[in-house]
C-alpha cells in the first residue's frame, strides 16, 4: 500500500511540473509573437509571466532583455542579460548584448570586458567584433579598434565594418583611407545612410557639392532621416545658405518636436544669420526641455546682447555662474560668462561720492579747533564694483549698504593738514576725486541763561505759583549755530537757523527740585547748566494774592540847607505800626539820603534786591521836601542846595528805576508825603468810586503802577494829616484785605475838610498798568 502512495505522488509531481512548463512556454511563445509584431510592452509582460513560472530559464531572461532593449530600458535589459549569464555562463549572445548595452550607457570599460569574454568563448562570432570596434573607438584605442575591424571583416565584411574602419581612419587623421572605406561601405550597400553621411562630413570642407549629393541620396531613400537633414544643413551653412539650412532643421523639428538638440541647432543658425529674435525663441524652447545646459544660456545671452537687451543677457550669464557650482561644463564656461558680464556692465560714469557725516558746509568740513582726528562717513554710488577708495591717500574699507550704495566709515588723523581728499575708482577705471577744505571752528561752549521764570546768577529759579507745569524761557549765547537744546528730558523749541537763539519748553516740575539745561552747538561744544527751584514765592502766593510784599521808607528830615522836618520821623513810625497787622515780608528804612545815594539806590541797589528776592508787590513811601519846577517834580535830598535845581532828585529818575523792576514786580505803589511833588509823576487820576473786593483775583493778578501824593502844588504842613489818616484806615480795617482805593477814599475825605492839602491819586507815567490794584493783605 505504501509503495502505491509513493508512486501516485511521483506521478502527481511530474504532471504538475509538466503543467508549469507547458504554461511557461505558452507565455514565452506569446511574448515572441508580440516581439515580432513590435508590441514590446506586451512582450515584456508575457516574458515576465514565463519567468514567474520558470525563474531559472535563461531563455526567458534573454527574451525579456531584448524587449526591454527595444523599449530603450537599457538598465532593465542589462539586468536581464546578466541573469542569462548567471544561468548560462557560456552564452556568447548575452555577452554581446551586454557589451552593446554598456556602450549605449557609456560604460565602455564594462562593455570591453563583456566583449572580450564573448570573443574568448567564440573567436569567430560575427556579432561580437563589430560591437567591440565601437567600444574601442569610444575608448580612443584606435589601433586596437582597427585590428578588431580586421578580424570582423575576415569573418563577415559587412558594409558597417567598412564604415567603422572609415571612422577609425578619420580619428587617426587619415582622410584618404577613411574616404576609401566609406566608399567601399557605400558600394556594398547603396542605401546605408551612415557611410554616406560620414563621407559628406569628410567632404564638407573640400567638396561641398559631393557632400550635398551624399546627403540627398540618403534623404531620397529615407525622407525622415533626421541625421541626413542635419548633415545637409551643415552643407547649406558651408555655402552660407542659412535659409535652407534653417529649413532642414525645421523639417527635423516636424519629425521629432521633442528633440531639444534641433532647437539648439536652429537657434545657432538663426544667430549666425543675424535673426536674433528667432534665435532667442529657439534657445528658450531648448531651455524648457533642458534647463541645466549652460551652452543654451550662453548662446541666448549673446543674442540678447545683439538685441540690446542687456538686462536679459546679464540674467543668462548670471545663471551660468549659478550652474557652475554643480556643473563641470558650466564651470568651464564660467570665465567666458564672467568676461561677458564684465563687458556688459562696462560704463563710463564716475563714482558719486557723498559725505554724510560731518555734513559739509559750503563744500567745507568744519571741525572743532582742538580735534586731532575726525570720523568720516559717507556713501559712494556706482554702477560697477568699486576697485579702491582712499581718504588722504590711505585705503578705506567699504561695505555694501542700502540701494546698492557702498558705505564707508573711517577715522582720519587731521594733525597738520588743511583738507580732506576722497578718491574712488571702479573696476572700469572710472574715477572721482573730491576735496574738502578743513575749517577749524571755535571751541567755547554755549552760554545758557534762563529769562523766565526769574533766575539768579547762582541758578535759582524763582516760582511765583504752585502750578505743576512751568514755561521755561531762556537764551543761548554762542559764536556758532546751536544743534540741540534739552531741558531735562524735554527738547526745547528754538529757531535752528538763528544765532544766539531764544528757547522755550514746558516742563513738568512735579516732585522736581532742580533741572539741567544742555546746549550743544554744531561743532560739538557742549554746556550743561543746573538750575534749582526756589518755591518761596509760590508758597507765599498760595496764601497771599499780592505775593512777596516789600515796603521801602525814604525818610529825609535833616537837611543841610532846607528847613529840617520833624514830621517824616513820626510819619514813618506811624505807618510802620499800621502795617504790622498786614503781610509785609520785608521793610527797608532809608534815612537822610543824598542825591547820589537816592539815584544809586533806585537804579541799582533796590532793583537788584527786588529781582534777587522776586518781590511781587512794592510800596515806596517818601517823607520829606519836594519841589515842582518847570513841570518837573523833585524829591529833595538832604544835601540839596537851595535854588540849585541840579542838586534835586528828579522824579523821572525814580520812574526810570521803577521801570527796571517791571519784569518782576506786579504791583507798584508810590506814596509821596512831600510838598510840591506835582502832577508830572502821574498821567491821570484813578477813580476811587469803586473799591475792589479782596476776592477779585482779576484785579489782584493784573499789573498796577499807582501813585498817591499828599500834595500837588501846595506846601505840606509838618504835622501830616495825610499820614495819620492813612495809618488809621489801615488800623481800623476789619476785613481780610484793604485796597489802596479804600485808603485813598478815607484820606481824601479827611484831608478835604481842610484847605491845606489836597491828595492826588493816579497811574505812574511810563509804567505798565493793567487796571490792577494794590491790596494790603491782613495777617
Amino acid at each position: 500500500m505504501k509503495t502505491k502512495i509513493i508512486y501516485l505522488l511521483a506521478i502527481m509531481a511530474f504532471v504538475s511540473v509538466n503543467a508549469f512548463s507547458q504554461n511557461a512556454k505558452k507565455y514565452y511563445k506569446a511574448g515572441n509573437e508580440f516581439l515580432e509584431s513590435m508590441r514590446y510592452e506586451d512582450a515584456a509582460a508575457q516574458f515576465t509571466s514565463a519567468i514567474g513560472l520558470e525563474p531559472a530559464n535563461p531563455d526567458f531572461y534573454h527574451a525579456r532583455g531584448s524587449a526591454y532593449e527595444k523599449l530603450l530600458k537599457y538598465e532593465e535589459a542589462k539586468a536581464d542579460f546578466e541573469k542569462v549569464i548567471v544561468f548560462d555562463a557560456k552564452n556568447v549572445d548575452a555577452r554581446v548584448h551586454l557589451g552593446d548595452l554598456c556602450n549605449k550607457t557609456g560604460k565602455y570599460e564594462d562593455a570591453l570586458a563583456h566583449l572580450n569574454h564573448a570573443t574568448a568563448l567564440d573567436k569567430r562570432n560575427k556579432l561580437a567584433y563589430p560591437v567591440k570596434v565601437i567600444t574601442l573607438i569610444e575608448l580612443e584605442k584606435y589601433d586596437r579598434a582597427l585590428k578588431a575591424s580586421d578580424t570582423a571583416m575576415a569573418i563577415d565584411d559587412t558594409p558597417m565594418i567598412f564604415y567603422y574602419r572609415g571612422i577609425i581612419y578619420r580619428k587617426l587623421t587619415n582622410d584618404v583611407l577613411a574616404k576609401k572605406e566609406f566608399e567601399k561601405s557605400i558600394t556594398k550597400d547603396k542605401k546605408l545612410p551612415e557611410p554616406r553621411l560620414a563621407l559628406a562630413d569628410l567632404l564638407l570642407a573640400s567638396n561641398a557639392d559631393q557632400a550635398m549629393t551624399q546627403c540627398n541620396e540618403v534623404i531620397k531613400n529615407d525622407d525622415r532621416n533626421t541625421d541626413a537633414y542635419i548633415m545637409r544643413s551643415r552643407v547649406y551653412k558651408q555655402r552660407l545658405d542659412y535659409p535652407n539650412a534653417i529649413n532642414d532643421i525645421s523639417k527635423n523639428i516636424l519629425i521629432d518636436p521633442e528633440n531639444a538638440g534641433f532647437y539648439m541647432l536652429r537657434g545657432v543658425y538663426y544667430q549666425e544669420f543675424n535673426q536674433h529674435t528667432n534665435a532667442i525663441n529657439d534657445f528658450s524652447k531648448y531651455i524648457t526641455l533642458k534647463a541645466d545646459d549652460p551652452d543654451a544660456y550662453f548662446s541666448r545671452a549673446k543674442s540678447y546682447e545683439e538685441t540690446l537687451n542687456y538686462e536679459k543677457a546679464l540674467e543668462d550669464y548670471t545663471k551660468i555662474t549659478i550652474l557652475s557650482e554643480d556643473d563641470p561644463k558650466a564651470r568651464r564656461m564660467l570665465k567666458d560668462a564672467e568676461a561677458r558680464l564684465y563687458e556688459l556692465n562696462r560704463e563710463k560714469a564716475a563714482p558719486e561720492i557723498a559725505l554724510v557725516s560731518p555734513l559739509p558746509v559750503n563744500d567745507t568740513i568744519e571741525l572743532r579747533g582742538d580735534k586731532a582726528a575726525i570720523l568720516l562717513s559717507g556713501k559712494i554710488k556706482d554702477k560697477s564694483k568699486l576697485k579702491m577708495v582712499t581718504i588722504n591717500n590711505g585705503p578705506v574699507t567699504t561695505a555694501l549698504g542700502k540701494n546698492g550704495e557702498s558705505e564707508f566709515l573711517s577715522n582720519i588723523d587731521v594733525n597738520g593738514i588743511d583738507k580732506i581728499t576722497i578718491y574712488a575708482i571702479d573696476d572700469y577705471g572710472n574715477e572721482k576725486t573730491i576735496v574738502f577744505p578743513l575749517k577749524r571752528t571755535e571751541i567755547a561752549p554755549p552760554m545758557i541763561s534762563i529769562i523766565a521764570p526769574y533766575t539768579t546768577e547762582d541758578g535759582q529759579v524763582y516760582l511765583d505759583s504752585s502750578t505743576p507745569n512751568v514755561a521755561i524761557q531762556g537764551k543761548i549765547s554762542d559764536d556758532s549755530q546751536i544743534k540741540s537744546i534739552t531741558i531735562g528730558d524735554v527738547t526745547a523749541s528754538y529757531r535752528r537757523d538763528e544765532m544766539n537763539p531764544s528757547f522755550t519748553a514746558i516742563l513738568d516740575i512735579s516732585n522736581m527740585s532742580k533741572f539741567t539745561v544742555i546746549a550743544e552747538d554744531i561743532y560739538g561744544n557742549r554746556q550743561e547748566s543746573e538750575f534749582r527751584f526756589n518755591r518761596e514765592g509760590a508758597d507765599i502766593a498760595a496764601n497771599n494774592p499780592m505775593g512777596k510784599t516789600w515796603v521801602v521808607f525814604i525818610e529825609n528830615s535833616s537837611y543841610e540847607t532846607f528847613a529840617s522836618l520833624d514830621g517824616p520821623i513820626k510819619d514813618v513810625g506811624t505807618i510802620q505800626r499800621a502795617l504790622a497787622n498786614y503781610q509785609v515780608h520785608n521793610t527797608i528804612h532809608k534815612k537822610d539820603m543824598t542825591k547820589g545815594e537816592m539815584e544809586k539806590y533806585f537804579s541799582i541797589e533796590l532793583r537788584d534786591l527786588v529781582k534777587k528776592n522776586q518781590v511781587k508787590s512794592l510800596m515806596v513811601w517818601y517823607a520829606g521836601h519836594g519841589k515842582f519846577i518847570n513841570d518837573v517834580g523833585y524829591w529833595i535830598p538832604v544835601d540839596a542846595k537851595r535854588d540849585d535845581e541840579f542838586t534835586y532828585f528828579n522824579i523821572n529818575g525814580l520812574k526810570a528805576g521803577l521801570q527796571g523792576y517791571g519784569d518782576v514786580v506786579v504791583h507798584t505803589l508810590v506814596v509821596s508825603d512831600a510838598c510840591e511833588s506835582g502832577p508830572s509823576f502821574y498821567t491821570a487820576m484813578r477813580s476811587v468810586n469803586e473799591e475792589p473786593k479782596c476776592n477779585n483775583s482779576i484785579v489782584a493778578g493784573a499789573k498796577s503802577a499807582q501813585v498817591f501824593s499828599s500834595a500837588g502844588y501846595e506846601l505840606a504842613v509838618d504835622n501830616s494829616k495825610f499820614t495819620a489818616t492813612f495809618a488809621n484806615t489801615l488800623l481800623n480795617n476789619k476785613n481780610a484785605c484793604i485796597p489802596i482805593e479804600t485808603v485813598v477814599k478815607s484820606v481824601s475825605a479827611a484831608v478835604a475838610t481842610e484847605t491845606g492839602q489836597k491828595p492826588k491819586f493816579g497811574k505812574i507815567q511810563g509804567l505798565v498798568d493793567e487796571n490792577g490794584t494794590f491790596f494790603f493783605i491782613a495777617k
